[in-house]
């Protein structure tokens, strides 16, 4: 056992201890609370121009798949050059972007929302491989587990917080007030960001030609090919994206619209669904890590649980009976959504070589894009459709069955693979 292993930090110990990764968190708090401003406002405004399921649906089909179109060459540059210089550079175009958001004011400005969506979109591409490239490069092994999880319960916190003073601001103000403080966001966490001691652990130098980038995205799905453990792990985010995230993200939009309306647009209503799943997808990976600590079997039971949870979460959901249920049925899919991404990342960050892990995790979030776009153009078309809310999310909670069993039968007849750090060696 090394001596990581026998004096593994606390959150505050890591905090206070490692500067680099206090400027990466500090960025991430920032960054994430204007993300949901924006999420919020951008919903709550398509869905007062339109009045329609549909191009709520067609919002997110955009949030998704512009990631997906750019992965290609987003895990490339994450493997290939200063990860911290590309973060810092797609918060400045995020900033920028987000102003243009003020143009849009009257129904017929409803397709720049799309063009300006996809752009923010594309650029979190980049941004997010990038991000869960740094961890690993400012951590050591004793610490990576701490600040994957304290990483994952920010998201989550900030979820909450971020989604309730969004709802609330743009609730009562209006939605653009809401997009005026994620500009400022952006440019705050770029400045901390820039302020980041990092050195890059790249090695090999970076090729200048598009055909050697290419090359490499192909090589990175060669790896995959051959490690179907990894990829099974990595799916695990595709399968978020097509049956839960991206099934709930719209129909969250009309249940506070529709059913139970407070503030513009159910600015507000929508602003506490966010609050509720913030809060379970804070909690469950915490809970869940306690258990399964950095134990590779634990970690998958993990995962299967938190499949079940979400099944509980949208069946709950279904019943509409109000909106205190709603918001149980939110927490409760919270808590499901956050112990598959969390754990999942950390099963990931504990498997992967640092030469190919930009190009993993472009991969892995560019099937989270993709299915996510697939699900919520389809879930937008449900809710028009006979089907209506109710029974959209009892047809989602019978889908979330079938990943559920595939991961249980590899988990128990699969072929695992070692961490690094449980090699022979240790």
């Amino acid at each position: 056992m090394s001596q990581n292993d026998r004096h593994k930090p606390g959150y505050l110990s890591l905090i206070r201890g490692n500067r680099a990764f206090r400027y990466l968190w500090c960025g991430q708090i920032i960054s994430l609370t204007g993300d949901w401003f924006n999420l919020i406002a951008s919903a709550a405004l398509i869905a007062t121009l339109t009045q329609s399921g549909t191009a709520v649906g067609g919002l997110f089909v955009v949030r998704m798949l512009a990631p997906f179109l750019v992965s290609p060459i987003a895990g490339v540059v994450a493997d290939r050059y200063n990860r911290k210089t590309i973060a810092v550079s797609t918060d400045l175009l995020r900033c920028f972007v987000v102003l243009g958001f003020l143009l849009v004011r009257e129904p017929q400005h409803a397709w720049l929302v799309y063009v300006l969506t996809a752009i923010q979109s594309a650029s979190q591409g980049f941004y997010f491989p990038a991000w869960n490239s740094i961890l690993p490069d400012i951590t050591n092994s004793g610490e990576l587990g701490i600040a994957n999880a304290l990483a994952s319960a920010t998201w989550s916190v900030m979820l909450a917080f971020g989604a309730a003073l969004g709802g609330l601001v743009s609730g009562i103000a209006g939605v653009y007030p809401a997009f005026a403080i994620d500009a400022l966001t952006f440019l705050l966490s770029a400045l901390i960001l820039y302020r980041m001691p990092y050195r890059s652990a790249l090695t090999s130098a970076a090729a200048t030609s598009i055909v050697a980038g290419i090359q490499q995205y192909l090589d990175g799905l060669g790896y995959l090919r051959r490690h179907i453990d990894t990829f099974s792990i990595a799916i695990h985010k595709g399968m978020l994206g097509l049956l839960i995230i991206g099934f709930y993200q719209v129909i969250q939009v009309a249940i506070a619209e529709r059913y139970f309306p407070i503030g513009e647009g159910g600015s507000i209503s929508l602003g506490l669904i966010y609050v509720m799943s913030g809060i379970g997808s804070g909690i469950g990976p915490i809970l869940g890590r306690n258990w399964a600590r950095d134990r590779d079997r634990r970690l998958r039971l993990m995962i299967a649980l938190g499949y079940v949870c979400a099944i509980g979460g949208f069946i709950l959901s279904a019943t509409l009976l109000s909106f205190p249920v709603i918001l149980l049925g939110a927490l409760l899919r919270g808590v499901g959504g956050g112990l598959i991404w969390v754990l999942g990342t950390q099963l990931l960050l504990q498997i992967v070589p640092n030469e190919v892990r930009g190009r993993v995790f472009s991969t892995e979030f560019a099937l989270y894009s993709l299915f996510a776009a697939i699900s919520s153009g389809a879930t937008g078309w449900l809710i028009d459709s006979s089907l209506a809310v109710g029974g959209t999310l009892m047809l989602g909670a019978a889908l979330i069955t079938i990943p559920t069993a595939l991961w249980l039968l590899w988990i128990y007849f699969g072929k695992r693979e070692l961490a690094p750090a449980a090699a022979p060696s240790a």
